[in-house]
């Protein structure tokens, strides 16, 4: 133990026995530990980490350290044992001076969180020095007619060393005519006196050489000494007296410069030379007094001389000598105790414990941010520090004990609205005038990801031509997150959802760096004409944070595809129609009528009809916008039996998509006219007329209720969808009451430019989707006439699929001229009439609900 506590001598033993165990204890939350001076660096004080109730791993981890309020580092801590170990040699009497009680503070700040140990380390002193005499020969003049009993002060040793282990008693050689006495001084300061105890005889003996000791109470003791001269003079018996042996004097530490501390005066009763009294400081007085003080060696006055500090020197002792003139100088002497009075002329001082560290934006009221403390080197009031932010914050000031502080958050961080903060603080003392200092902490505050990504917007529109080449950019969205680093990094990706039955994936695919989407593929708009992709903006946060956006792909039409014929079925699969009409037909006679759809939509499927050749041009005419075939005048015996016609049909798109239907026509003798004029014609009634007409008023009235619920449907969802769309649309969940056993219809409206048509899609019976639709321009003379425009498939469906889904939807599936038999007897051509007005009114009332669905949304899927 004494090899590991560093004591180089073996007579230290008893005293290290004594310190060896180190004591600790906790009061008022401190931990406080007693160690002799003068151990040897890297001596164990105290196992730190115990005693405060940390691991060792805490030591580390929360990088526990240690800092003396002295200024140098004395002590450390040793990380890997959690001991606190000596660092610098500690010398008692360079530290505390002469002062009872020797405290090292230490401050321990530990982090995450922070945490602040205050610790006192007290030195205990040792026997580390000998009393020492200012110096080792003393000189001292006694006359001999000194009487008996007087006393002769000497100039004490000094001992640096404090309590049993400080200067103690004095000893003389022995000496019949000296003897030795010890006086107290006030301060705990013994200073020997020399007795006179026998009459001195110069003739017999002139000096006297004596051995002074000092000792100290230590054991074993150790001792000073020096070399006293005394010379014995002959008669100036008189000592100079003053008229206090102590004065006690204060004084401001801003004192001026020459001001009065105090008037010493002593007096002597001899006369003449022997009673003139010359006054100075004692011959050892320190440098440090003289260079403050001065003394008018003929008066006695004690004046101030320099620059006096409370901080550094709260009071001072001075030995003031009186000696007379006489041949055999006589000296007297008294001290002068001057006390310091403090002024306020020191600053608070603000020590920052621990530095801050970048503080989270979502801290809790309370999170630690810094560990502080103040000091004023002032006393009593003049040394009370108050601490102030300089504004107001999310942060406040915590007391904690004896001036140390902690600087705590208090409310709300937001690093988005303010990323650091200049924290100000200002000390004040008490004293007046009050004094002050400032001091700024700078804390930053780190990124949470508290903030989705957001988009530009909520959705986005985008329009593109169809039959587009594959991997170009359809879009490019953009998200902003207002969050730092690697929380504001965004990437985009396409949420997972079905089109049609397949994946969105495999349509379209988005950079994630940029949010640019690409197609995977040319889009066809027959197929596709509303693609919706549900984009995602995530962060890189952790946990992350995203948001959603749609993006609405509108596919145009283009022109690629040819007008398709569907009636006459032989004509639109391809061969040549042959139809048969009478010879005694008039003119305005409709010997057939030529249907094509266009799988375009818009301008692109507006279809006129067109007679390109024919063998007699005269006879027959085509109306451009139903396609009916027409005589223009009366069949002559003139015409050849057998006409051919080439009908061109020409949609309106750019380029111009065009086909032809070929009609082979026979004229018959004696074939009566199929159908009759009903502008000219009024058939005769009869009792099953009567009863068609009555089916036709109540199909009627049934298509006009259903044309009035669903115009009213319609402008109540175009009223309440008026300020997000420019359209009116209805699902197929609105029109589920409209179904009949053979159609399940949907409603749909299509934008292409200006509303111009209605799209029909229906299932039959056989589960075959098929699409119409019905195109009409207000401005088209095609207004004129009652039924269809133009009739088409949406789909690539065989045509011949296609004519037998037309023809079980008509009311009437015999409505084909092609399998029309003519009879002889007039009932069966009234039976006749009636069928095909009945289909040609079927017709009508149909187109009279599409136009009236056109008159309030302009085009609707039916």
């Amino acid at each position: 133990m004494t090899k590991t506590m560093g004591y180089r001598d073996w007579r230290w033993q008893p005293l290290w026995w004594q310190y060896f165990f180190l004591l600790w204890s906790t009061i008022n939350g401190q931990t406080r530990y007693s160690i002799p001076e003068e151990l040897k660096k890297g001596s164990v004080v105290g196992n730190l980490a115990k005693d405060l109730g940390l691991g060792l791993s805490e030591i580390f981890d929360r990088k526990l350290r240690v800092s003396s309020e002295a200024g140098k580092q004395y002590l450390t801590v040793d990380a890997g044992k959690g001991e606190l170990v000596v660092n610098d040699r500690i010398d008692r009497e360079t530290l505390c001076g002469q002062s009872v009680s020797c405290v090292l503070p230490l401050q321990v700040v530990i982090d995450d969180p922070l945490q602040l140990f205050r610790v006192e380390v007290e030195i205990l002193d040792i026997n580390d020095n000998a009393p020492r005499f200012p110096s080792n020969d003393i000189t001292l003049e006694v006359a001999e007619s000194m009487g008996l009993g007087v006393r002769f002060p000497l100039e004490g040793a000094i001992d640096p060393d404090v309590g049993s282990n400080s200067l103690k008693s004095y000893t003389l050689s022995k000496d019949e005519c000296f003897s030795i006495r010890v006086k107290d001084l006030a301060g705990g300061r013994k200073v020997p006196e020399l007795i006179l105890a026998k009459n001195l005889d110069r003739e017999k003996k002139a000096v006297h050489n004596l051995l002074l000791t000092a000792l100290d109470g230590a054991n074993p003791v150790r001792s000073g000494t020096a070399q006293l001269s005394i010379i014995v003079l002959d008669n100036n018996d008189n000592v100079p007296v003053f008229e206090k042996t102590l004065y006690k004097v204060s004084i401001s530490e801003n004192a001026a410069e020459g001001a009065l501390i105090v008037q010493t005066k002593a007096t002597d009763v001899d006369e003449g030379q022997n009673a003139e009294i010359e006054y100075s400081f004692g011959a050892h007085t320190l440098d440090e007094v003289l260079s403050v003080f001065n003394i008018d060696h003929i008066s006695g006055t004690i004046f101030l001389k320099g620059k006096l500090d409370f901080e550094t020197i709260p009071n001072y002792e001075l030995d003031i000598s009186a000696k007379d003139k006489g041949s055999l100088r006589m000296e007297g002497h008294c001290t002068v105790h001057v006390e310091v009075l403090d002024v306020n002329d020191n600053a608070p001082e603000i020590i920052l414990t621990s530095h801050p560290k970048p503080l989270r934006e979502d801290s809790p009221n309370g999170t630690v941010v810094a560990l502080l403390s103040t000091r004023d080197l002032d006393s009593g009031f003049n040394g009370k520090v108050t601490l102030q932010l300089h504004r107001k914050g999310p942060f406040a000031l915590k007391p904690s004990f004896s001036q140390n502080y902690a600087l705590v958050t208090s409310g709300v961080l937001n690093r988005e609205n303010v990323s650091e903060y200049n924290i100000e603080i200002t000390a004040l003392d008490g004293g007046s005038p009050q004094l002050s200092s400032r001091k700024s902490i700078p804390v930053s505050i780190t990124d949470v990801n508290d903030n989705p990504p957001i988009f530009t917007q909520p959705s986005y529109n985008v329009y593109l031509k169809e039959n587009g080449v594959p991997g170009s950019i359809l879009y490019s969205v953009s998200a902003s997150d207002v969050d730092f680093g690697e929380n504001s990094k965004i990437s985009y990706s396409i949420l997972d959802s079905k089109v049609q039955g397949v994946s969105v994936s495999s349509y379209v695919y988005i950079n994630s760096d940029n949010g640019s989407i690409y197609s995977m593929h040319s889009f066809d708009y027959e197929k596709l004409k509303v693609l919706q992709i549900q984009v995602q903006a995530k962060d890189q946060g952790s946990p992350s944070l995203s948001s959603n956006a749609t993006v609405h792909v509108f596919i145009l039409d283009q022109n690629d595809n040819v007008p398709a014929v569907i009636y006459p079925s032989s004509a639109a699969l391809g061969s040549l129609s042959h139809q048969r009409m009478p010879r005694a037909a008039k003119a305005g006679h409709l010997v057939t009528k030529v249907t094509a759809v266009d799988a375009d939509s818009g301008h692109n499927a507006w279809i006129s009809y067109k007679l390109a050749e024919a063998t007699d041009a005269s006879l027959f005419t085509v109306n451009m916008y139903t396609g009916e075939v027409r005589t223009k005048r009366a069949v002559s015996e003139q015409d050849d039996s057998s006409q051919r016609l080439l009908i061109e049909i020409r949609d309106d798109g750019e380029p111009v998509q065009s086909t032809t239907a070929t009609v082979s026509i026979l004229l018959e003798d004696g074939l009566h006219e199929p159908i009759l004029d009903l502008r000219h014609k009024i058939p005769e009634p009869s009792k099953k007329t009567g009863r068609i007409t009555l089916y036709l008023i109540l199909s009627l009235a049934s298509v006009s209720v259903l044309s009035l619920v669903t115009f009213l449907i319609l402008a109540v969802r175009c009223v309440r969808n008026s300020t997000s769309s420019g359209s009116c649309c209805m699902g197929r969940t609105d029109c589920d009451h409209y179904k009949n056993p053979n159609r399940n219809l949907q409603i749909q409206l299509n934008t292409d430019g200006p509303i111009k048509y209605v799209e029909v899609l229906g299932g039959d019976m056989l589960s075959q989707s098929q699409s119409f639709r019905s195109c009409m321009s207000p401005m088209s003379p095609m207004s004129e006439y009652s039924d269809f425009t133009m009739i088409k498939p949406s789909s690539t469906t065989d045509f011949k699929e296609v004519i037998s889904v037309l023809d079980a939807s008509l009311p009437d599936s015999t409505w084909t001229f092609e399998s029309q038999q003519v009879s002889t007897t007039q009932p069966q051509n009234n039976q006749r009439n009636d069928y095909f007005y009945f289909n040609n009114f079927a017709q009508m009332l149909n187109q009279s609900t599409i136009c009236c669905l056109l008159s309030t949304c302009g085009s609707i899927t039916y």
